[in-house]
């Protein structure tokens, strides 16, 4: 289950942590998003040992500049405040490249 963040200063804080999480940028608007809603949930239960959250890109515009989130779905990977890996919208149009790109980036 993704829990949603809302404010900025609970994204930092977040972010903070010694394990890495998993972070969605998304929005309402976007039919990719709404594609990728559709088969992520169990990539999530996959890798439920790690914590996912969600960015609606539009309610935290500051957070989702200072990421380079520039298209969106993107799916990033913070630790320790600061920015591991980040899934390009471009590159995250299938289940098989999300779960590649966390395969690569967190410690099974």
């Amino acid at each position: 289950m993704m829990q949603g963040i809302h404010k900025t200063e609970d994204f930092n804080s977040t972010i903070n942590s010694n394990h890495p999480v998993i972070v969605k940028f998304e929005a309402d608007w976007c039919p990719d998003c709404k594609a990728m809603d559709m088969w992520i949930d169990p990539i999530v239960e996959k890798y439920n040992n790690y914590s996912w959250y969600v960015v609606d890109r539009d309610e935290l515009e500051d957070v989702t500049t200072e990421n380079d989130v520039m298209g969106i779905p993107s799916i990033l990977i913070f630790q320790n405040g600061e920015k591991l890996a980040h899934l390009h919208s471009a590159n995250a149009k299938s289940p098989e490249q999300v779960e590649s790109f966390l395969d690569e980036n967190l410690n099974k």
